[in-house]
């Protein structure tokens, strides 16, 4: 992504699974369903607490989101897959397993999920803690609650869900070391899904920058079905929220100024959400290559601008004729500027050293921005050539000034006498 390019961040609202009946239910007479657990790989978003609603910290805890007894086709590849049995984790291991009921909602394209990891798709899968706008005095003490979303790279489906804990601290359960709620006896967090909707939404998407403060700055907002952009350029599709549940917003005329931690809060009623997306920015760097000085030996300069973010690596590369390139050391670089726009510049120097056959300097850069190294390169002529051509030029050039004064010569013998002078 260039430092002035377009950028599209993804925000799932709060969207509930669609009307129906359940497969398992009402399985389709042509195709056979079996009951699977499903199994992700999850990030947890830390609290890091909370002002205003919003979260101040962007840690992540790996986490494991198991789907009980998920309705899926069975084609015949179901055979010897066995459900999910919990018990003693490994070091390895995640360090929060969440075991979650299905029952109550419909789990779309659910062999997708299944059969990501065969099919070559990327499944990403966020938990974060819901937090209820009017919450039941029943269940202020004994359940906590947590937003999941999942996506599936390509054509895949996405799910959004609320989870509520299940089981009651009072009974002597065990409780999770960090989340500080009761575990089932397979050390899980067991939790009941239930859908999201509303006909009522709220969209804000907040960015928090470092050098916005703690509580950022508002980029987009939506409600009743009109948005508002406080950041110029910043739209989304009218039809996406209320069709899909698609709060993605787009950002045009991407500049360093947008990189941050942005914040999409979705509030529905009675519950609200939050997704986190960090957004880099990359400018790629510009190499060119020049002849600082001719003295023997000659130094090359590489001058590196324009880049960002700040670390780059510059390695010279050395190739005489016939031979292989070789790396060379010895390089010097200039203090490190950074311009307005806050891009970075960089310049090394080398001292070349051709050899008798002469030599290829190459000046390489690589940069995150860079899907491959970006390079500039020069021929270096061995001394004795540099010599030859200096004599060859200092001859050519007085034989030259020779001719022009003979010519000068020729041509002022040649004109006749000024008329005033003849006898």
């Amino acid at each position: 992504m260039g430092s002035e390019g377009w950028c599209l961040l993804v925000c799932l609202a709060l969207s509930g699974a669609a009307d129906g009946a359940h497969p398992s239910l009402f399985p389709a007479v042509e195709r056979q369903w079996r009951a699977v657990d499903v199994i992700l790989d999850c990030f947890l978003m830390g609290e890091g607490g909370h002002r205003g609603g919003f979260a101040i910290s962007e840690n992540m805890v790996k986490a494991l989101l198991v789907l009980k007894q998920v309705p899926v086709p069975d084609d015949g590849s179901l055979e010897g897959l066995t459900d999910f049995q919990g018990g003693t984790l490994a070091e390895d291991d995640p360090l929060i397993t969440f075991e979650a009921s299905v029952n109550l909602i419909q789990i779309p394209q659910a062999e997708a999920l299944l059969h990501a990891d065969c099919s070559g798709k990327e499944v990403t899968c966020e938990i974060s803690r819901y937090f209820l706008q009017a919450r039941p005095k029943a269940t202020v003490e004994t359940a906590a609650w947590f937003v999941t979303n999942v996506v599936v790279s390509g054509e895949g489906p996405s799910i959004s869900m609320v989870m509520k804990t299940l089981g009651d601290a009072e009974n002597g359960a065990v409780l999770h070391p960090m989340l500080k709620l009761p575990l089932s006896p397979q050390g899980t967090v067991r939790t009941e899904g239930e859908k999201m909707k509303s006909s009522r939404k709220k969209v804000l998407i907040f960015l928090k920058g470092s050098e916005m403060g703690e509580y950022g700055r508002l980029v987009y907002r939506w409600a009743m079905g009109q948005g508002q952009a406080r950041r110029e350029g910043a739209a989304r599709e009218p039809q996406q929220l209320p069709a899909a549940g698609d709060a993605s917003l787009s950002l045009p005329s991407l500049t360093l100024k947008d990189e941050g931690t942005y914040i999409c809060e979705v509030t529905t009623s009675p519950y609200r959400a939050q997704q986190i997306i960090q957004l880099d920015v990359q400018a790629a760097p510009k190499v060119l290559l020049s002849l600082a000085s001719e003295a023997l030996p000659p130094t090359l300069l590489c001058s590196v601008t324009g880049y960002y973010p700040l670390d780059v690596t510059v390695t010279w590369i050395r190739e005489e004729l016939g031979g292989a390139p070789a790396p060379v050391s010895g390089a010097s670089f200039s203090s490190l500027r950074q311009s307005t726009a806050g891009t970075y510049s960089i310049s090394s120097s080398l001292t070349a050293e051709p050899g008798s056959v002469g030599a290829t300097y190459t000046c390489q850069v690589t940069h995150v921005s860079l899907e491959e190294p970006l390079g500039a390169n020069t021929w270096v002529a061995p001394p004795e050539q540099r010599t030859a051509f200096g004599v060859l030029f200092a001859s050519s050039l007085f034989l030259l000034a020779l001719l022009f004064l003979g010519l000068q010569r020729r041509q002022g013998k040649s004109e006749p006498a000024h008329p005033w002078l003849w006898p």
